[in-house]
């Protein structure tokens, strides 16, 4: 059984809405007036990183295995891809993926690190999106 171009894209869509999500409640978060949960920023921002990169894939019908690992994400994107460059450094991301969900493995974050974490997101979020529009992705 086929998946069809419309399929794909509407879970290119799904991913990309989900990873909107994410980086939407880590930027509202780190507005709170109070006791603001930086390591949740950062794990919402981690995950709006790796939501974008697997949206990359599913759109280029790429597997990819069950990770929260940026730096491995990007590896499936493919090595031609001069775009990542640019973001080798949204791999520190990755800590956030499972440190942060955890007691008793966690390191406190602190505000510049979670602010820090939002940059790279929306970094990695505005690289992909700008390449899917160019491989012909619309809204």
């Amino acid at each position: 059984m086929s998946v069809t171009d419309t399929e794909i894209l509407k879970k290119v869509r799904q991913w990309l809405h989900f990873a909107d999500e994410d980086i939407r409640l880590a930027r509202h978060a780190l507005r709170l007036p109070s006791d603001i949960p930086y390591r949740l920023v950062a794990y919402h921002a981690q995950q709006c990183a790796e939501k974008c990169l697997k949206a990359y894939c599913v759109f280029h019908r790429l597997d990819f295995p069950y990770t929260h690992n940026i730096s491995r994400l990007m590896e499936f994107c493919g090595k031609d891809a001069s775009w990542l460059e640019s973001l080798i450094d949204a791999d520190e991301l990755s800590y956030y993926a499972i440190t942060t969900r955890y007691p008793g493995i966690e390191e406190e974050v602190t505000e510049e690190e979670a602010s820090r974490a939002i940059r790279l997101a929306e970094l990695v979020q505005s690289t992909i999106r700008k390449v899917l529009a160019e491989k012909g992705l619309g809204e």
